[in-house]
Parts: structure tokens; C-alpha cells; sequence
């Protein structure tokens, strides 16, 4: 005798050698013994073999019409046999009674398991739309093999080409696009952005970059709703101040200028006024959810895109010849030891005499003409030799409290495209890289004037019990990363008791959310606390700080990689992008830090050299997609490393460093299963 059974939803036969109460013993054609549950055997037969009844049954189970058997099928529930019987004829013998079993465990959306060999007919509208599904899937194939062929053979599908950044960033993996895109790329044996630009999909790398960053941070695209920038209707009195700002000359969105009073009496008023546009914008307001939904400006070479819309920053930005509404702070301070005796806030009006620029100034405006061991020749130069001095001292007293001095080692590079431009570079301009070191005169006078305002309105804001959104870093130890939070805490780094960012409202969502404290603070004083905008453990102070950050990081990502493509850009035209030669210094794990440029790369050959070994590499490739950047050491240039090579930045220069990355995984298959039991049921 012969027994067919289930082995875990797998039909098997063989002959019965021994049978007890609650199993039997079946011999398998392989010869294996096996014991199984006697609940598990559907069928006993004679004949014909065990071998022959499968195949035969699964032959003759494809031919079974499942409309035709769904409508003989019984209305309750029945089993394989009646339906054998049903279907075939009254005498169906053991082969139809497995093909029947056979053809209805492989159609649970016509017949829904019941039992042991038992089924019952599904609902005709589940049937209906299960049909309709499979149908739908069916087509789908069809869809994905002829986009795959496309591709393959060099042409892109247009509804390929319109999900390319979601396709290769953040895929949907049951869509028939990707799956399409992942078929092809394995037929052809290519990646996915060789096969994408072979099929004129990706025909600029600089595109590629920026319409990716577009899809993945402005899907909604770059443009404003219509907006109109609120008036300051408080009455603010106009400072005695003749304040100055300095920019680069690209800067439109001057948030920040400087004044000097009192030189030559001994007591000097130094004051600096920040752009107000938290007077005049409110929380929740319309222009208030555009700036808290972009959260920054982003800068790229050429380009930016502006945290507000150009005619909102142009009613309150810092422009010369015009008294602008300020948030000022002036520190009272002795003219010869820069001793601070007092410090004020003040909402007023400024008069800005000038906007001073880096790029007109540098190499005019410098220590020995600020000293007065040089003629200085040029506006302010009074006020920017006190601001100098000043902005010196603030320095060293930081440095004692970080306990090690600021090391400004490594230039600042600008980028300058060729041409004027009313909209973004295409990728095609000539580009120049220029350098300007850090820690420059006017870079010192700025930079320590925001440090200390920042610090001190910081400070303030704790005093009146108010919470700010403060920057801080517990300590110089490696690993100790600057945080964001709402407690006035110690920033190791800059040498401070606290640090806000609040000087640049324009620019930064969060400087905005802290002049507005700041503006409590200065109207009531030490009632500020209860009718700030945002009071102490404000859920929404949270919100800010985590959606900047993430915004922030993205942003600087961009800029960061779209700054390595100009750079690539300039070796291409500049004759280097094939076995051109660089100088640079070894960081580690092969990565080496060119000498005059912004690039950071592996080369070849310098893996095993200590940090801080002078080299000379030669460029084998460059690929502008990726940004990866091929390179072997030519010739070690030193004897002895130098330690002027800082540890700290190592893992962001590495990632910045690593080729593009991409989130199509070429091991998804393109087959989905057939429905299931549980599937069909819901």
C-alpha cells in the first residue's frame, strides 16, 4: 500500500511499511524511511507508484479550469475527493483525487483552506478581486521586462526617468521602476549609474548632484509662496552709532555690523547690532513657517538658496546709508585694558555708514596697518584698529579657559564661477579657487565680535530664567562632539560659560528663535519669563533643535559635496585630471589632504606612511558622479612627519572623501510571490 501525505505544505508519497494507532512508517522512492503523523495522510492507494501518482497528478492538476471547479465546487465545505468526483466523473480515480488536491492547495485565492484535506469556495468577490490583482501583477512583469530591455539596450523609459533620485536614494523596492532599473543593470552587467547615464537618464554629473539634494530637501521645489515682509511697528529711537559691517561682497543678508564710540576718552562703547527681523515677524506666522521649514540659507559655489525670500531679507538686512532697525549690545569698556563695565541691549534704529567687504579689504586692511606700523589708508580705521586690538584680547582670554591657543592652520578656499548668473550654475562654468587664510585680521574682528555677543546674551537669557537654544561641548577630549540644547553650559571649544547662536537671524532659524527671546528680554526685563515666546522646557524648543540640526547637517553635506565637484571641475581644466600631480599630507588609512586645494582623497601606496608625511601623488581618475578620486603616491617629499597634521575631523573628512553611495541593492529579485491564504483572507 501507498500513502500520499503533507510534509509541511509539501505533497509526498511512498510505501506504507508499518502503520500504527497515530502514524505510519513510508518508504520514500530515495529509500528514506520516514515516520509520519497519521493526521497528515490525505490519501492510501494501490496504484499506480508513488513516482508515477505525482507526476501524473501534477500533469493533469494544470488542467483544471479553476473558474470551471469553483463553480462545481459545493457550497459548504468539501473535500478534494467530492471535488474530484464533482469535476471529473463520479468513479474519479486516485490520480484525479490528487490532482484535484493538488490544484486546490495551489488556489487559495478560488478556495480557502478548511482542514485536513477540506476546502470551501471564496467569496465570488474576493475571487473578483483577486483575479484583478493577479492580473495587475501580470501585467506589472510585462511592464518591468520591457523597461528592462530598454534600459539594457540605451534608452531610458520616461516614467524611469522622471524617479531616477528616488529610485537610486530612497526607492520604493516593489515598485516596477526600481525593479526595472535592478533587472537591467544585472542583464547588462553594469551599475546602476553607468546603465542610467548610457541610457541618457543622467546626462550632467553637476545636475545629478544638485537635482538630488532638490528631491531629497525641496520637493516641493525652491520657490516662496507670495510673501510680504511685516513692518516693525515699534518706535525705536536712532543710536548715536555709526556702525559698519563686513562681508564678503556676495553677501546678501547682512545680519550683523560693529560701532566704536568714545576713542581717545578712555571709555569706549563698543556695540554690535544685529539685523531685527524678529521684530516684525512673529511665531506661527506666515513668514515665520517658511523660515522654520527651510531652517537655513544653503550656500554652494555660484548659487544659494535663501532661508527667506530675497524682498523679506531685504527689508531688514544691514544696508549702508540706511538706519536699520538693531538688536544692539553695547559693552562699556576701558579703552586701554578692554575691562568691561557694563553691557546693555537695546531695541533701536542704527545708521549703517558702510558695508565693508573681505574680498576689497584683505589684502589692504592688515596687522601692520592696523598696528600703525603701516599707513592705514582706508575708512574706519580707527574703529577697526580698537576693534582689532579688542577682538585680540577676547582671544587670549578664551585660549586660557580652552587651555591650548586656536590653531588656524588650514586656508579658507573660495569659489568664484565665471559670468554673472540669474539663476544655478549648470556645471559647465569656468571655475577659480581662491584662498584666503583663516584667522585674517577683519576675520578676527568679526569673529570674536559675534563670540562675544553670542556669549553674553547667552548668559543674559539665563539670568531672566528664559531658555535659548545654546551650542556647548563639555569638553576639548576626543570624541566630544558641540551639542545644541536649551541650557546655558560651557562651550570648551570657544572658551565660553555659554554660547548661543543669535547673530544671524536671517540667515539660521535658531538665531530668529533667540532674538525673539532676546527682544522679551530687553522690553520686560526680569518679567521677560512670562510672556516670552517660548518658556522654560517648551516642547517646541526641542522641535527646533532637532529639525535644524538634520536640516543643518544636510545642508553643509551638500555644500561640502558640491564643493569637491568644483574641485574636480578645476583639475579637469586645469590639466591635472589625468596622471596631473598634487603635493598633500598624509592623514591616515591611505587618505591625504592636498596642499592647495579643498580635497581630501586616497592615494595609493600612502597607507602605510605616519601622519603628517609631505607627498607627492599623481591623479589617475576622477569620476564627477561619485566624486571618487583615484590616485597613487609618487614620492614621499620629507624625512620626518609633521605634527602640524591635526587628529579631530578625521571620520567627516573620510566620509566626505568615500564615493557616492547609492540605495539600489542589485540582489532584489524581480518576482513577487503568488498571493497567499492570508493574503486573500485579510
Amino acid at each position: 500500500m501507498f500513502a500520499l501525505f503533507d510534509d509541511a505544505g509539501k505533497f509526498l508519497a511512498g510505501r506504507v511499511m508499518s502503520e500504527a494507532d497515530a502514524s505510519l512508517q513510508v518508504e520514500l522512492d530515495s529509500g528514506k524511511r520516514v515516520k509520519v503523523k497519521s493526521a497528515n495522510v490525505l490519501l492510501k492507494f494501490e496504484q499506480p507508484a508513488p513516482a508515477v501518482l505525482l507526476s501524473q497528478a501534477r500533469t493533469l492538476a494544470d488542467d483544471i479550469d479553476l473558474d470551471l471547479a469553483w463553480e462545481f465546487a459545493p457550497e459548504g465545505e468539501f473535500g478534494f475527493a467530492d471535488l474530484a468526483r464533482d469535476y471529473f466523473d463520479a468513479k474519479a480515480g486516485t490520480v484525479q483525487q490528487a490532482a484535484a488536491l493538488f490544484r486546490l492547495y495551489d488556489a487559495p485565492h478560488y478556495f480557502r483552506r478548511a482542514g485536513k484535506g477540506q476546502f470551501k469556495k471564496a467569496p465570488e468577490e474576493t475571487v473578483k478581486a483577486a483575479l484583478l490583482g493577479i492580473e495587475r501583477k501580470r501585467q506589472q512583469a510585462l511592464q518591468i521586462e520591457s523597461w528592462a530591455e530598454d534600459l539594457a539596450k540605451g534608452t531610458c523609459p520616461q516614467p524611469i526617468r522622471d524617479q531616477i533620485y528616488k529610485i537610486l536614494f530612497k526607492p520604493d523596492k516593489n515598485g516596477p521602476e526600481y525593479k526595472a532599473v535592478v533587472e537591467a543593470s544585472k542583464r547588462s552587467h553594469k551599475a546602476p549609474l553607468d546603465l542610467l547615464q548610457q541610457a541618457g537618464a543622467i546626462t550632467s554629473a553637476y545636475q545629478f548632484h544638485w537635482k538630488r539634494f532638490l528631491f531629497e530637501n525641496f520637493p516641493k521645489g525652491t520657490g516662496f509662496p507670495a510673501l510680504t515682509a511685516p513692518e516693525i511697528k515699534d518706535e525705536l529711537a536712532l543710536s548715536t552709532a555709526q556702525a559698519f559691517s563686513i562681508d564678503d561682497s556676495q553677501t546678501t543678508e547682512i545680519d550683523d555690523a560693529l560701532s566704536v564710540q568714545g576713542l581717545g576718552t578712555g571709555t569706549v562703547t563698543f556695540g554690535v547690532h544685529i539685523a531685527a527681523p524678529g521684530l516684525a515677524i512673529t511665531p506661527d506666522s506666515a513668514v515665520d513657517k517658511v523660515a522654520r521649514e527651510r531652517l537655513s540659507t544653503v550656500y554652494m559655489p555660484g548659487w544659494k538658496l535663501t532661508m527667506l525670500p530675497d524682498d523679506v531679507v531685504q527689508a531688514y538686512t544691514l544696508i549702508e546709508g540706511r538706519d536699520c532697525p538693531a538688536v544692539s549690545i553695547y559693552f562699556t569698556m576701558d579703552e586701554a585694558t578692554f575691562e568691561i563695565k557694563s553691557r546693555e541691549t537695546k531695541l533701536e534704529r542704527v545708521h549703517i555708514a558702510a558695508n565693508l567687504r573681505h574680498d576689497k579689504l584683505d589684502g589692504i586692511v592688515t596687522d601692520a596697518t592696523l598696528s600703525g606700523s603701516a599707513t592705514a589708508d582706508y575708512a574706519f580705521a580707527p574703529e577697526l584698529a580698537f576693534t582689532w586690538r579688542l577682538a585680540k584680547h577676547l582671544k587670549a582670554q578664551r585660549e586660557v579657559v580652552r587651555g591650548k591657543p586656536e590653531n588656524f592652520n588650514r586656508p579658507d578656499y573660495n569659489f568664484r564661477l565665471a559670468g554673472e548668473r540669474s539663476e544655478a550654475p549648470n556645471g559647465t562654468e569656468s571655475v577659480e579657487i581662491g584662498v584666503r587664510a583663516r584667522g585674517s585680521s577683519l576675520d578676527l574682528i568679526v569673529a570674536e565680535a559675534m563670540i562675544l555677543a553670542n556669549s553674553a546674551w547667552g548668559g543674559w537669557l539665563a539670568e531672566l530664567g528664559l531658555p535659548g537654544i545654546y551650542r556647548s561641548q563639555a569638553s576639548l577630549a576626543p570624541g566630544i562632539k558641540v551639542r545644541m540644547g536649551v541650557k546655558a553650559l560651557p562651550h570648551a571649544g570657544m572658551g565660553v560659560a555659554q554660547y548661543t547662536w543669535a547673530t544671524s537671524p536671517l540667515r539660521r532659524y535658531v538665531d530668529l528663535v533667540n532674538q525673539w527671546q532676546i527682544i522679551a528680554c530687553a522690553r520686560h526685563g526680569k518679567t521677560a519669563a512670562l510672556v516670552a515666546p517660548f518658556k522654560p522646557k517648551d516642547a517646541q524648543l526641542f522641535s527646533i533643535i532637532s529639525g535644524f540640526e538634520s536640516a543643518y547637517m544636510a545642508y553643509n553635506g551638500f555644500q561640502n559635496g558640491i564643493e569637491r565637484f568644483w574641485t574636480l571641475r578645476w583639475l579637469q581644466q586645469n590639466g591635472l585630471a589625468d596622471h596631473g600631480e598634487l603635493t598633500a599630507t598624509v592623514m591616515k588609512d591611505g587618505l591625504v589632504r592636498a596642499d592647495d586645494l579643498p580635497l581630501v582623497f586616497k592615494a595609493l601606496g600612502c597607507d602605510a606612511l605616519p601622519r603628517g608625511s609631505h607627498v607627492k601623488v599623481r591623479i589617475t581618475g576622477l569620476d564627477e558622479m561619485t566624486l571618487d578620486v583615484h590616485a597613487s603616491l609618487v614620492e614621499r617629499l620629507d624625512e620626518t612627519a609633521s605634527a602640524e597634521e591635526p587628529e579631530g575631523d578625521d571620520e567627516e573628512l573620510a566620509a566626505a572623501a568615500a564615493p557616492l553611495t547609492l540605495a539600489i541593492d542589485l540582489n532584489d529579485g524581480i518576482g513577487e510571490a503568488e498571493p497567499t491564504e492570508a493574503t486573500v483572507q485579510g
